[in-house]
């Protein structure tokens, strides 16, 4: 995986379209787990969230790397 990315002669971080990938799963998950009230067995919802993102966004990193 490349450092950096060139767009539009700017450089941009090489994890920055790994980082929307896991924004657009987030979403889903975010939904589901409050459609399904499964947000009512965690003590603190923001937190479970902001982990739960950052869970995607690590596996999703460690993939890409291979």
């Amino acid at each position: 995986m490349p450092r950096e990315i060139a767009f539009l002669d700017a450089l941009m971080p090489g994890l920055l379209p790994v980082f929307l990938l896991a924004l657009l799963l987030q979403w889903p998950l975010d939904w589901l787990f409050g459609r399904f009230g499964l947000y009512r067995h965690v003590w603190h919802p923001p937190l479970f969230r902001l982990a739960l993102f950052a869970c995607v966004f690590g596996t999703l990193g460690l993939i890409s790397m291979r």
